[in-house]
């Protein structure tokens, strides 16, 4: 079986999402990359259904080198946000409710907490909206986020994609950018909240980056 080590890392990851509430039912997936093959979750098969065995292993153009059930719906999309940015191995699809609200409603989420500063040093942008299930997710991807360890982004009326370089920081993105899109709705419902200047985030972030953890 190929990359038997990435099916576990992605199966973990996918494990990982409906325990933190960031999907339903059958909705969300996960991939990872390592040289020219992709480990991603199969099309519509229940979370509890899942294991490293039946993750489904393409290419990258997409053709299915290893696996008896079909990928999922938004591989076009993972594909091409891989061919875009060599140091990404790993993306995360979620329909989770604060995010999702935000890109509902056509929001970036602002950097109202060190939380977000320090991952990703700006704001969460919001795409233009694109049908899903298309590689149109993935142009949209690579035209709003840059080239950082984290990166995200909320796709317009439907929900978030979030990258990094191995599938648990995708996860770790996906869960900081939830948590800071409930804290800001919450904060505004409260007050009028004000942002953490640019220059101070993007301090934030670099030092967190290069500094925070034991490596």
């Amino acid at each position: 079986m190929l990359l038997e080590d990435l099916r576990t890392e992605v199966y973990e990851t996918l494990m990982a999402l409906p325990e933190n509430d960031l999907v339903r039912g059958t909705s969300g997936n996960v991939s990872g990359r390592e040289g020219e093959h992709v480990v991603i979750k199969p099309s519509g098969v229940a979370y509890d259904e899942l294991s490293p065995e039946n993750l489904v292993v393409v290419d990258m153009d997409g053709e299915v080198v290893e696996g008896d059930l079909k990928p999922s719906v938004d591989t076009g999309a993972h594909l091409h946000i891989y061919r875009e940015n060599d140091e990404l191995g790993g993306i995360i699809h979620t329909h989770s409710t604060y995010a999702t609200a935000f890109a509902a409603a056509g929001r970036e989420i602002p950097v109202y907490v060190t939380e977000l500063a320090d991952t990703f040093g700006e704001s969460i942008p919001v795409s233009s909206y694109v049908p899903p299930g298309t590689e149109a997710i993935g142009e949209e991807f690579a035209k709003h986020t840059g080239d950082g360890k984290f990166q995200g982004l909320l796709m317009k009326n439907h929900g978030l994609f979030a990258a990094g370089t191995e599938p648990g920081d995708a996860l770790k993105a996906a869960l900081h950018i939830e948590h800071s899109a409930k804290i800001s709705a919450i904060a505004e419902d409260l007050s009028t909240p004000e942002e953490i200047p640019a220059d101070e985030a993007e301090r934030l972030n670099r030092e967190y980056l290069e500094g925070y953890g034991q490596e």
